[in-house]
């Protein structure tokens, strides 16, 4: 047995190997180790190898999903090992012969599909890249798909916007060729990606072959039938097909024709901007905070997929943007047929992922019966639209609803039971009625088992033995069971003597059988064998029917997907008040009123204040050929970030189409979206704080072009004062000049404010503030002007710094406000006395006596007459001069 693991081993060397011995998938040697101390399972050992002991673990077969979970979730590639041989078929080689194993599948993170180990409302995508090198040219494409579900795309990219087009997908694997994971040009690439990127050898990407793989997996002549592809697209394509055919061994998913993903078709978004606008997570890594989870009502797992598709990747065609704006305004108008809609929606189960399942035989069932409510609730849903006028986008889903599979959907009515096992060999998922043979099986089992009832109670009353019990178990068939203490009762007259066979003892009972039960046993054992017979024979043939008319099938899922986003957002627009953004071709960006969707739903929750709604206009003026650029100044606190974000938040939800956080918006389509908002460093790669500030503000300034908008924070910040005042008065200039796009620059160098007078398109905003009797209040308004100050020593006041530094840094920014000690350090020095002396002169316990407060410590009030208490007053203010 050994000597087969250290085979089948060998040849999966990067992977875990879950070995079947029985019930339990066994792992050896290393793999033992890892997976003991990734799982938190017990590391034994079995036999020896070489003299030493061999490591061992294992995990039981049928709670294997849960622990591959936790290995995936680890980063690990797990070879599934399974018994491809009867044991029957062993022993006629020898009594010792072991019998055949092999890997039935591969389990890796882009290519899983076993629905504990994925998340109903995320997608898992496999994704490959593809390098085509020529004279002089360096060609890059992105292939992904999600064999969960079939959806398959491809994309051109380069390699300037590689790492922002691989995070816009997010996938769960990105497979590389041996020869581009190694190149010095791309390492700082897969070095961000991590474990999610993985080399293969190169031969799953050769493009001289890969248009033969790609036809022969569809059974197609050549590609060409369904698309002219690149030779760098063919590549990945192929690429993602030799992969699934490796770690799907014998079996295929039935996966959608590549679709191609135009360039410029979708927002660029950079990988900086993706991160910081929190559109998917937040920066720790949560969904809680997001955008996503801020926006999502979605009520189906296709539906939140299909979300999270969209808010990814907006598009850039306002045609196509209004048309889904369409589809969000008919269910903002027919607010009850969209309830009704919502409410047959959450009868759906997951389609494609059940039917993937189906094709590669790993399916159950719950599985069919996923299929059979998805087509339930198609049909009701047929029938709430059919008299509704609707939008194109609606009426084409409609369309894909209407064609889904009527008679494969009375097939599966007419066959399934109401209630469904989780496994076909489990039996008992057919209706009664659908076959008769079946039936006769089923009655026949059924019959049997009442006979086994009566012949039990029959031999307690021959016996007299209360407690006899016939029972079943896999090893040893039915048999009677007694306690220990009965067992001379068993043969105690003449007729019971010779009639129990011993089969068994236990500690503290006997088993016997009787020729009567051995024969009903066979049986029993032979009806069962035969309903379950029939049960998988009809399985096979609904899976395959599954399977015939999954373009169907999928396309009526995505339809329905899209009227659970549709009547979501419309549920959305109409319980936060957001409104339906005008998306033209112009290079307007005017948002009145606008809030920040996150921001103002926890204040809701947290029953704050409510959130205070700003205006934005960037949008060119009279006779301007190009937007606008804010420069907005303010303090601390004030919220600078808030705005900033909100603003690019709304051109992404506008975008996306979806309705917006504002009274109005008029949003021209914006085709890359730039932010830098907030600070970070990269240890790992040398960059300091300001470095990374730096190469991010590089990016964009080298990017951005007029249908860009660009939300810069604090630019400059990180450095020296004056460098710092430097680059961004540079920035902003090559922002106003070169780039002409429409933009916010928060900053707190408040000189800025004076290249209103010579940039033409520059205006000077501000976050408004009071002050109140020494306090600042943050009124979180913006309004036209600049700020003089920054607040910046209220605001560490308000963080709960000591009293005594606050004070001291008062008196440092009064004498650098003053002017006089601005260049002369020297000065300054002399001016403001050690931190050290000043702390000691204000310190209660060395403080000089004060006889006003001694006077008052003396005085009892309760004791005084009015009079006295006017002549205590009289003292007390003579004592205070």
């Amino acid at each position: 047995m050994m000597e087969q693991y250290v085979e089948i081993k060998a040849a999966n060397p990067d992977s875990l190997l879950f070995y079947r011995m029985g019930d339990f998938y066994e792992l050896f040697f290393g793999d033992a180790e890892e997976a003991s101390r990734a799982l938190g399972i017990v590391l034994t050992k079995r036999g020896k190898h070489l003299g030493e002991d061999i490591p061992m673990c294992g995990v039981p077969v049928h709670a294997a999903d849960d622990y591959l979970q936790k290995l995936i979730a680890l980063g690990f590639r797990v070879a599934v090992c399974e018994q491809v041989e009867d044991p029957a078929e062993a022993r006629k080689r020898g009594s010792k012969s072991v019998v055949k194993r092999d890997v039935v599948r591969l389990v890796t993170p882009g290519t899983i599909t076993e629905e504990k180990l994925l998340a109903p409302s995320e997608s898992s995508f496999l994704m490959a890249l593809g390098r085509v090198k020529g004279s002089g040219d360096n060609a890059y494409a992105l292939a992904w798909t999600e064999i969960s579900t079939g959806a398959f795309k491809v994309a051109e990219t380069n390699a300037e916007r590689l790492l922002s087009d691989v995070l816009r997908v997010d996938p769960k694997e990105l497979i590389v060729a041996d020869s581009v994971f190694y190149d010095e040009e791309l390492r700082p690439v897969f070095d961000v990606l991590g474990r999610v990127a993985n080399p293969q050898p190169a031969q799953l990407f050769d493009s001289s072959a890969a248009a033969g793989r790609v036809a022969r997996f569809y059974g197609v002549a050549t590609p060409d039938s369904f698309g002219t592809f690149s030779r760098a697209e063919l590549s990945a394509i192929s690429a993602v097909i030799a992969y699934v055919e490796k770690t799907q061994i014998a079996e295929r998913p039935p996966l959608d024709l590549p679709e191609r993903e135009e360039n410029g078709a979708t927002l660029f978004i950079d990988p900086a901007t993706r991160a910081n606008l929190e559109l998917m997570r937040t920066l720790s890594g949560s969904r809680d905070g997001s955008l996503f989870k801020a926006i999502d009502r979605t009520v189906t797992g296709g539906g939140a997929r299909l979300l999270a598709d969209r808010l990814t990747a907006p598009l850039t065609d306002p045609g196509a943007i209004n048309r889904r704006l369409d589809s969000v305004s008919f269910f903002r108008s027919e607010a009850r047929l969209g309830e009704a809609l919502r409410a047959s929606l959450k009868g759906v189960a997951d389609m494609p992922r059940a039917l993937t399942r189906l094709a590669l035989n790993r399916g159950g069932p719950r599985d069919l019966g996923a299929l059979r409510a998805g087509f339930a609730a198609a049909g009701e849903i047929a029938a709430q639209f059919r008299s509704a006028p609707l939008p194109d986008e609606l009426a084409e889903a409609m369309r894909a609803i209407s064609a889904l599979p009527a008679g494969f959907a009375g097939h599966l009515e007419e066959a399934l039971a109401d209630e469904l096992p989780l496994l076909k060999r489990d039996g008992g998922f057919l209706r009664e009625g659908y076959d008769g043979g079946l039936d006769e099986a089923r009655g026949l089992r059924d019959e049997s088992r009442k006979i086994i009832l009566g012949m039990e109670r029959d031999l307690q009353d021959q016996t007299g033995i209360r407690s006899l019990k016939i029972r079943h178990n896999n090893v040893l068939g039915y048999y009677i069971e007694v306690t220990a203490n009965h067992q001379a009762a068993m043969n105690g007259t003449d007729e019971l003597k010779g009639r129990f066979i011993h089969r068994q003892t236990m500690a503290n009972a006997m088993r016997f059988t009787t020729t009567e039960l051995a024969g009903l046993e066979t049986k029993i054992a032979n009806a069962a064998d035969r309903a379950l017979t029939i049960e998988l024979a009809a399985f096979d043939r609904l899976a395959a029917e599954a399977v015939e008319a999954a373009d169907a099938i999928r396309a009526g899922a995505q339809a329905l997907a899209v009227l659970d986003v549709s009547s979501a957002l419309a549920a959305l627009a109409a319980s936060q008040d957001y409104c339906r953004p005008q998306v033209d071709d112009s290079l307007a960006f005017a948002v009145e009123a606008g809030r920040h969707p996150v921001v103002e739903q926890a204040l809701r929750r947290q029953a704050a204040a409510p959130f205070v709604a700003n205006d934005c206009d960037l949008s060119p003026e009279d006779g301007a050929r190009n937007g606008a650029i804010w420069l907005l100044t303010g303090p601390n606190m004030g919220g600078k970030s808030t705005f900033l974000r909100q603003n690019a938040l709304i051109a992404i939800l506008a975008q996306t189409g979806s309705y917006v956080p504002a009274r109005s918006a008029h949003v021209g389509v914006v085709d890359r979206l730039f932010s830098r908002v907030g600070a970070s460093d990269d240890l790992a790669r040398g960059r300091s704080t300001f470095m990374v500030e730096m190469v991010e503000t590089a990016a964009i300034l080298n990017q951005a072009g007029e249908r860009s908008l660009v939300i810069l924070d604090e630019i400059g910040r990180g450095t020296a004062t004056f460098d710092g005042l430097s680059i961004a008065w540079a920035a902003v200039e090559y922002l106003h000049e070169q780039n002409r796009a429409r933009a916010i620059f928060a900053t707190h160098f408040h000189e800025m404010t004076a290249l209103s007078g010579k940039l033409s398109r520059l205006h000077n905003v501000t976050m408004r503030v009071k002050e109140w009797e020494g306090d600042v209040v943050f009124l979180h308004e913006v309004a036209k002007g600049a700020a003089d100050r920054s607040y910046g020593v209220q605001v560490a006041r308000l963080a709960g710094l000591p009293a005594a530094v606050v004070a001291r840094a008062k008196d440092v920014l009064a004498q650098l406000e003053s002017g006089e000690t601005a260049n002369k350090a020297e000065k300054l020095i002399d001016d403001l006395p050690l931190f050290s002396a000043a702390v000691r002169r204000e310190t209660p316990a060395v403080a000089k006596a004060d006889p006003v407060a001694d006077a008052l410590a003396a005085i009892n009030p309760d004791e005084l007459t009015p009079r006295e208490a006017l002549e205590a007053l009289y003292r007390l203010k003579g004592l205070g001069r």
